[in-house]
C-alpha cells in the first residue's frame, strides 16, 4: 500500500514540475499571434512581391532568353550517345542566358530609379 501512495505522490510531483516550467512572460508566442491576427507577415510580403509587375516582367525576360538559347542550341541529334550531354549543355547555357537577361533588366530598372531620385532631389531644391 505504501508503494501506491508514494507512486501517486511522485506522479503528482512530476506533474507539478512540468507545470512549473512555464515560458517567461516575454516569450514570442504572443508576438506571433499578433502578427497572425492583424499585422502583415513575411509570407504576405513575399506573396505581394511575387505578384508585383516587376517580378512578372523579370520572369518573362528570363523565360524568353532561356527559350531563345534553347532554340539556338537545337535538339536535333545525329547520334543518341551524345544527345544527353548536348541537352544538358543547352539547358546550362539557357540558364546562363536567363540570368544575364534578368541582370541587365534589373540594372536598367535601378538606373531609372536613380535618375528619378536625382530629378526629384533637383526639383525639391528649386
Amino acid at each position: 500500500m505504501a508503494k501506491k501512495a508514494s507512486a501517486k505522490a511522485g506522479s503528482a510531483g512530476a506533474r507539478a514540475k512540468k507545470g512549473s516550467a512555464k515560458k517567461p512572460a516575454g516569450s514570442d508566442s504572443g508576438k506571433r499571434r499578433a502578427k497572425r491576427a492583424g499585422g502583415s507577415s513575411t509570407g504576405d510580403a513575399f506573396i505581394g512581391l511575387l505578384q508585383s509587375p516587376l517580378v512578372a516582367e523579370l520572369i518573362a525576360v528570363a523565360a524568353t532568353a532561356a527559350l531563345a538559347t534553347l532554340a539556338e542550341q537545337g535538339f536535333g541529334g545525329r547520334s543518341e550517345g551524345g544527345k544527353g550531354k548536348r541537352a544538358g549543355k543547352a539547358v546550362k547555357e539557357a540558364g546562363k542566358a536567363a540570368a544575364a537577361a534578368v541582370g541587365r533588366r534589373l540594372s536598367t530598372e535601378i538606373d531609372e530609379i536613380k535618375k528619378a531620385a536625382k530629378s526629384a532631389k533637383g526639383g525639391a531644391k528649386a
